[in-house]
């Protein structure tokens, strides 16, 4: 069965950085769109970030776009979020996801995905 499974979230201080993983397994990762969610603590889930099937394209939300950046590695069928500058609002549990062959490059739209993580922890500290 289709798995998805982050690493790499953590405790860090205001300003500083974190890498997240995001490693698939039971599907074939080169046919998928990937995308970064994040739910903060009563709040909705909303999209971070978002890339291609390729990786030729990239999309961000405003809140995070020149400080963090989505990568993927198709022969690790790895997903990667690369976060700097993190502020205190940062914090929440980040979500992967995947879509199998989008009719657009990013899907901004959670509803867009069939699979998810289960999620990584951020806590950014002021």
């Amino acid at each position: 069965q289709v798995q998805l499974v982050e690493s790499g979230g953590g405790l860090v201080q205001a300003g500083g950085s974190l890498r997240l993983s995001c490693v698939a397994s039971g599907l074939t990762f080169s046919n998928y769109a990937m995308g970064w969610f994040r739910q903060a603590p009563g709040k909705g889930r909303e999209f971070v970030a978002g890339i291609s099937l390729s990786g030729g394209t990239s999309a961000y939300a405003e809140a995070v776009k020149g400080r963090f950046t989505i990568s993927r590695d198709n022969a690790e069928n790895t997903v990667y979020l690369q976060m700097n500058s993190l502020k205190p609002q940062d914090t929440a549990i980040y979500y992967c996801a995947a879509r199998y062959r989008p009719p657009i490059a990013v899907v901004r739209s959670s509803d867009g995905y069939t699979y998810w993580g289960q999620g990584t922890p951020v806590t950014v500290s002021s």
